[in-house]
């Protein structure tokens, strides 16, 4: 793990309350061991990324370890694509793992614990479709009823189930469950299928195996195989918990099997946080892949231009609770801009575009302005900007008929150009349509910026865009993946990205993929290192200046 040890989750929690007892008890030897079990069948989001900071700096903080460990139990939907991914991730967080695991290791063992239940009478060969299965179980204001099949012999359904381990049996005809309690109030100990039949090639076992363990039988052993002491899970695995204790009981090979610990997983306004669901946004057109910008996936925050640090702060931020509950997206927009305000420098954009000609400037001569590179941080000195006749303002700074309140630039009114001089709007000269083709305006020469320029004084400042110097760039605005229709339900966004043209200051032509910078009044960005658009830089907004999140 990389993060040094002031870095560790700085408030406390209830899980390390639950821990420091066990540790004055000596339960685990005054160990603690925790891991981070992906299933490799996706990207990971952001709610992993809270899982991801809970399971390392805990080990972390208690000098203990964390293992990397894929739960990849389900040949069907895995891919080694999604494995590299989710490496990647972990390591781009700040954070590397003690070591390196795979459920699939652990097939064998798990087989020789199914064969126990059997033999000791917990477990049993059904022949039931996963239709009746699902019928038989009954209600939570009903019970179960039992299948024909649980009353099998132990040695039959030794015979049956290795049987089915030696591919006798198509996918569906027969499953492996424990033999618990089909009254139980809870759904989850109603006879659980424990081992499937799956004739699928792993990734990891090619065609070893033709029948593999459901995740609810696989997850325990797994831990207690690796000596985990902690295993630390979101909060809809709380009802399996009954289950995950008793698979370790009653296959009984460990004398001081680990604890499950439940927290509230991260949802988050204005998205999605399923895998599944994700997946659809991606198949369907909507985004263009899982690294998409809009994406609430570590790597499209990543290509977005969120940092590890912002991400991390944030998940700091929100703590470790255990009720579930929505955060704020504005928390993590706030996280980002905290973390980019004294790092990135400002460079001049203009959106929207207008071209202002400068009617008494010299024409053919240019002159340079000097403008800070960062506001807040007078140590990162300052640039010089080209300036001359005609040049560039971004739309947002012009009206032709004022609002009230309305202080930037309009007929007959002066501002200020940032680095520059007063200048004045004399006339607006339209097209044909009635769009703006030009404003035609003076200067006056005394008003340079860094001279004295006594009793004069203008309530609006604006930034400009030398116009013969101009970059062209393609500028991404994005909005929310998600907004909720007429009926309350989640659907995406059709508005969720607005694609434009802008004009940049020269020094933009140089960015390299994965540089940040501020926009000037418009917010934060970061050149894109995926896309192009006939030669043309583009820029993704991180997020907007404005700040929605409130301080509780």
């Amino acid at each position: 793990m990389k993060m040094s040890e002031n870095e560790f989750v700085k408030s406390g929690n209830f899980i390390h309350d639950i821990i420091d007892k066990d540790m004055g008890e000596g339960t685990y030897g005054g160990k603690v061991y925790t891991r981070f079990p992906p299933e490799p069948n996706g990207y990971l989001h952001i709610g992993h990324a809270k899982a991801i900071c809970l399971n390392f700096t805990t080990a972390l903080k208690y000098n203990g370890k964390c293992n990397l460990r894929y739960d990849d139990t389900n040949p069907a939907k895995e891919d080694t694509e999604f494995v590299s991914a989710i490496e990647d991730d972990i390591r781009w967080l700040g954070f590397s793992w003690d070591e390196l695991r795979w459920a699939s290791s652990y097939f064998d063992k798990m087989y020789e614990a199914a064969e126990e239940l059997i033999i000791r009478g917990k477990a049993y060969v059904d022949d039931l479709t996963a239709e009746q299965i699902r019928e038989y179980r009954g209600t939570l204001k009903e019970p179960g009823r039992e299948s024909a099949c649980r009353s099998r012999r132990a040695e039959e359904n030794l015979g049956l189930f290795r049987e089915m381990r030696d591919g006798m049996y198509p996918d569906g005809e027969k499953v492996l469950r424990a033999k618990i309690d089909m009254a139980s109030p809870n759904i989850n100990m109603r006879d659980p299928v424990i081992y499937r039949i799956a004739h699928a090639t792993h990734h990891n076992t090619g065609d070893d195996w033709c029948i593999y363990p459901m995740y609810d039988f696989a997850h325990p052993i797994e831990d207690a195989i690796e000596g985990i002491t902690h295993s630390l899970c979101s909060l809809e695995f709380e009802d399996h918990r009954p289950l995950y204790n008793w698979v370790l009981r009653e296959v009984g090979w460990w004398e001081h099997p680990p604890r499950q610990i439940e927290f509230a997983r991260l949802n988050l306004t204005g998205t999605v946080m399923s895998k599944r669901l994700l997946k659809e946004l991606i198949d369907n057109g909507t985004v263009d892949g899982w690294d998409d910008p809009r994406m609430p996936t570590i790597s499209g925050l990543r290509r977005r231009g969120y940092t590890p640090a912002a991400i991390r702060d944030f998940c700091d931020r929100i703590g470790v609770a255990k009720s579930n509950s929505v955060v704020e997206y504005s928390l993590l927009e706030h996280c980002i801009r905290e973390d980019l305000r004294d790092k990135v420098e400002s460079r001049n954009v203009v959106e929207d575009p207008i071209k202002v000609v400068i009617t008494n400037y010299p024409e053919g001569q240019t002159e340079e302005a000097e403008v800070e590179n960062n506001k807040n941080v007078p140590e990162m000195g300052t640039r010089r900007i080209p300036f001359s006749r005609e040049i560039y303002i971004d739309g947002a700074d012009f009206m032709e008929v004022p609002a009230k309140k309305y202080f930037r630039l309009f007929p007959g009114n002066e501002v200020r150009l940032k680095g520059a001089y007063f200048i004045k709007c004399e006339e607006v000269v339209k097209n044909r349509d009635g769009s703006i083709r030009e404003l035609r305006c003076t200067y006056d020469p005394a008003t340079r910026s860094g001279l004295d320029s006594p009793g004069r004084k203008v309530k609006g400042t604006i930034h400009f865009v030398d116009a013969a110097s101009a970059v062209m760039i393609k500028i991404r605005n994005y909005r929310s993946l998600m907004i909720e229709d007429g009926d309350g339900k989640l659907v995406p966004n059709p508005d969720s990205v607005e694609e434009k043209w802008g004009y940049a200051e020269p020094l933009l032509a140089g960015a390299k993929p994965g540089e940040r910078f501020q926009f000037f009044r418009h917010g934060y960005y970061i050149a894109d290192d995926s896309q192009a658009c006939g030669g043309k830089k583009v820029f993704n907004r991180i997020v907007d200046l404005k700040s929605g999140y409130k301080a509780k």
